[in-house]
């Protein structure tokens, strides 16, 4: 994990960081979603405890002690993703008055991921409520495609390389385990050098259009079979529109081979 703060040339929070603050700290939270946010509260609560009792002249809140960084980090170790956050900085324009004590919070809505902001409140002192912008960053594996692959073909590991790569610039599920490729087709196409995105995945369809369909109707104490025609194609586990004999349209779902209709 690493934090980033504004260069020691502009206004921060506290007192300038000192050399050990300017150096890069990393680590993997888990579970990492859940302790990314606390992670980032954790730094600000750092950072708003640094305030000093005279914040005039716009002092913004800034510098982080590397070894305070490194402790946190050391309690909610775990080793699933890598995190890096960069704390902005505040309007210069703001003219805030001198407080005490201050602390973090998430504004509603917010998600911290990627371009997001933080709010920090003054709770003491003075009353005043701010937004301080910040960057996450949350890294993780991911297979990314060693040549190109067109829609409707079947990829396998020898297709794709394990890379770590920023999953806040990707939009979607990013795939790493290499397992999750067994029995599925592409969708879509996917070109060399893109990550493997979850909804790009899908199972091979058992029934095409117009193939005849064996129609298993389950009711209370009783089943019956029968014969229809497909309107459509579909996978296992994917509901499927029938045409039956006497011409009338049933819903089910594809299990085994066959539409099971549940009445």
């Amino acid at each position: 994990m690493e934090i980033r703060l504004p260069s020691s040339r502009t206004p921060c929070w506290c007192a300038h960081a000192n050399a050990r603050a300017s150096r890069r700290t990393a680590a993997a939270l888990h579970p990492w979603r859940r302790r990314a946010i606390a992670f980032v509260l954790g730094a600000l609560v750092l950072a708003a405890s640094a305030l000093p009792a005279r914040a005039s002249e716009n002092e913004a809140p800034g510098a982080l002690e590397a070894g305070l960084v490194e402790a946190m980090i050391a309690r909610e170790i775990g080793a699933d993703r890598r995190i890096e956050v960069e704390v902005g900085r505040l309007d210069p324009r703001l003219q805030l008055a001198p407080c005490e004590r201050a602390e973090p919070f998430v504004p509603r809505g917010t998600r911290l991921w990627g371009r997001s902001a933080i709010g920090v409140r003054c709770i003491a002192g003075a009353s005043w409520s701010v937004l301080l912008p910040v960057q996450v960053r949350v890294y993780g594996n991911a297979l990314i495609a060693s040549v190109a692959l067109p829609a409707g073909s079947t990829p396998g590991p020898a297709d794709f390389r394990l890379e770590e790569v920023d999953l806040t610039r990707h939009q979607g599920s990013l795939i790493a385990d290499p397992a999750e490729l067994d029995g599925k087709v592409l969708a879509r196409p996917i070109a060399a050098g893109q990550p493997l995105r979850q909804d790009v995945l899908r199972l091979p369809p058992v029934f095409a259009a117009g193939d005849p369909v064996r129609i298993v109707v389950h009711g209370d104490g009783f089943t019956i079979v029968g014969e229809g025609v497909a309107m459509a194609a579909a996978a296992d586990g994917q509901r499927l529109r029938v045409r039956t004999g006497n011409g009338r349209v049933a819903v089910g779902l594809v299990r085994e081979r066959a539409v099971e209709i549940r009445l």
